[in-house]
């Protein structure tokens, strides 16, 4: 009898205990996915390093982005491709372009490797929501839109830049046509701020419900053609009164007022989006990033913070680009300048670790995280380390088939960076040290530097030689886009 009550009584606790741990364990596991924070990655389009009051333009007045500069880390050597694609799809994978096939804006080589999983897909997996709002430029078609992609909220448009070819006829940057979740619609307002709005309603909508979400704002501007607000781009005249700017030409001075304009339109914005993050109570758990996808159109001709090169070159103007982490929550320490080789490639892997995401399988990142470095475990990037940049160039003309296309990438494209050394098309070398505006090729001074970052270059194409240049297949009549534009 003793033995049937002990039993009972046993099976009473058991039939109270498993509930208690289960809710328990939902308890714990709410606490554990309110603690991870939010992420936004703003991404601007042709907008150098020089471009911010902050780097000494001695134009632009930027104060949205001078106040995000003092209050983030700041890597200073930071680098991206020099085109748009390239940046774009290393960014989504922590993949080298030669391994993931968005290699360049064009000719077919936009398309990044769908069977790469992107940062929306790890992000969506641990249970973010995630949403992209502005451009896009890996791939128009299934299974290449960002839907396709890991994106669960999608505004974009089609290719470069708006009023491309694909993109909706007469589009103008004001009250444009996009597709929104896979349907195109007419958006009131100047794109950018259409960008920003739309996502900050998103977030909120996100928040509100409790959910964690992955934010992407990769604008357009101020890529061209060079279309300004008007309030944006009378400040911009405004403000290049009193310069001369000889190299401008009288005749370029409004385009370039119009990329003045749109830069501080999207300084403005944010304003806006600091401003929102406080108003909800985001900031503090919010991982807010914002970088530039390549080096300057503008910037050789007036103002390129001492660096020689501009968009789609390998001199350092090309892609050192500005790279700011703010995360008031994060315990990462004051904010600081971070120096060392980086490169766009170590974001994903550094979000992943600093939101303690869990992938179903162990990723292959060209890549390395940050986040020992960005929470104080040591000062700067790994000085030892070496990275490579290849991307192919833009083909005009006739040049578009063939092998001898320069679609095509190869080897001696590439540049290698190591500390200061900065091997290009394995036949120059600069030290930046000594030379940062890479006036002086030392490539006969020091054959042995120049022999250590060739070789490595050899290494890394051994590994990616074979698919760099494989062709993206865009899938015609498949049921998720049926029929295919």
């Amino acid at each position: 009898m003793a033995a049937r009550r002990s039993a009972a009584t046993l099976n009473i606790m058991k039939s109270l205990i498993n509930p208690i741990c289960f809710l328990l364990a939902l308890l714990c596991s709410a606490i554990v996915a309110a603690k991870r924070p939010n992420v936004i990655v703003v991404m601007t389009d042709d907008q150098g390093y020089g471009e911010l009051s902050v780097h000494g333009n001695p134009i632009l007045k930027t104060p949205h982005l001078d106040r995000l500069h003092s209050q983030s880390l700041r890597l200073t050597d930071f680098h991206v491709a020099p085109m748009c694609t390239p940046t774009r799809g290393q960014l989504l994978t922590g993949v080298d372009a030669a391994r993931n096939a968005a290699i360049n804006v064009s000719a077919g080589r936009t398309m990044l490797r769908a069977s790469l999983p992107t940062m929306a897909d790890f992000f969506k997996s641990n249970g973010y929501r995630t949403g992209i709002f502005g451009k896009w430029h890996l791939g128009d078609n299934y299974p290449f839109r960002p839907q396709d992609r890991g994106f669960e909220e999608t505004l974009w448009f089609p290719s470069s830049h708006i009023n491309s070819v694909p993109d909706y006829w007469n589009n103008d940057y004001f009250d444009d046509t996009f597709v929104v979740n896979g349907k195109r619609k007419v958006m009131p307002g100047y794109c950018t701020d259409v960008y920003f709005e739309e996502a900050m309603k998103w977030m909120k909508k996100k928040s509100n419900a409790g959910e964690s979400f992955l934010t992407y704002i990769p604008t357009n501007a101020p890529h061209g053609p060079f279309w300004a607000p008007e309030k944006e781009l009378n400040q911009a005249r405004k403000a290049m009164e009193g310069h001369a700017l000889p190299q401008i030409g009288e005749a370029g001075r409004e385009s370039f007022a119009g990329y003045l304009g749109m830069i501080l339109n999207v300084d403005n914005n944010m304003g806006r989006l600091m401003e929102f993050l406080e108003k909800e109570g985001l900031a503090d758990d919010t991982i807010l990033i914002y970088q530039t996808d390549n080096g300057s159109t503008f910037g050789e001709r007036y103002f390129n913070a001492g660096m020689r090169g501009r968009k789609t070159q390998l001199w350092e103007g090309g892609h050192r680009v500005p790279f700011f982490l703010r995360w008031p929550g994060g315990d990462l320490g004051n904010p600081r300048d971070i120096d060392g080789v980086t490169q766009v490639q170590d974001v994903l892997p550094t979000l992943m670790d600093l939101c303690g995401l869990v992938p179903s399988e162990a990723p292959k990142f060209d890549g390395i995280s940050l986040a020992p470095v960005f929470q104080g475990q040591s000062d700067s990037a790994p000085a030892d380390r070496m990275v490579v940049i290849n991307y192919s160039r833009m083909p005009f003309g006739f040049e578009f088939a063939g092998p001898d296309s320069p679609s095509v990438m190869h080897r001696e494209g590439a540049g290698v960076m190591w500390g200061p050394w900065r091997l290009l098309e394995d036949k120059e070398l600069y030290n930046l040290e000594k030379d940062p505006g890479q006036k002086n090729d030392v490539i006969k001074k020091h054959p042995e530097v120049a022999a250590k970052m060739s070789a490595f270059l050899d290494a890394w194409w051994d590994e990616v030689g074979d698919i760099a240049n494989e062709p993206q297949l865009t899938i015609i009549g498949h049921e998720a886009e049926n029929p295919s534009m």
